[in-house]
């Protein structure tokens, strides 16, 4: 069975207000079908990373947040991945975001073969994923593939 690490945007949609906003919306409704429908088809990981953002911010979301994310293992942070956090801060990401690196060095030190996220600033971001993929491989990694929830939706069958 395929890995997925979900990082905290994906549950943040998953479980906040309906928006106005139709970009938003959109993937608001590609979250829910993705979380639905295809995660039971993935072995899914999270990190105490991915359960502290959760639980921060507005206290009505964190526990929403928390309780959709209740059984899902956890991958422990180890020391390699700090280094190679600190790594992806230093050469390719900025300081605000250090959570980021986290997910991403936790994800790739556990071998997992998916990062799935709505953060197209500083994850789903194919101009950084090229400087993070160098720095992870130089350290002798391999990263996983950074996706959205819509861009693992499977394949369709076209007719």
């Amino acid at each position: 069975m395929e890995t997925v690490y979900i990082e905290t945007t994906v549950v943040s949609c998953l479980v906040s207000h309906p928006s106005s906003d139709l970009v938003v919306a959109a993937h608001q409704k590609l979250t829910h079908e993705w979380w639905d429908h295809r995660r039971q088809l993935f072995a899914c990981f999270i990190s105490d990373v991915v359960l502290d953002e959760a639980g921060d911010g507005d206290p009505q979301q964190a526990v929403l947040r928390l309780k959709a994310l209740e059984g899902i293992p956890k991958i422990a942070a180890t020391k390699k991945g700090e280094r190679l956090a600190a790594s992806f801060l230093v050469s390719a990401l900025p300081a605000k975001a250090a959570g980021d690196a986290a997910h991403l060095a936790i994800a790739t030190v556990g071998k997992i073969k998916y990062l799935l996220t709505w953060n197209c600033n500083h994850l789903a971001n194919a101009q950084l994923l090229d400087r993070l993929e160098s720095i992870a491989v130089a350290a002798g990694y391999k990263l996983p593939r950074v996706c959205t929830p819509e861009e693992l939706m499977g394949i369709s069958s076209y007719e």
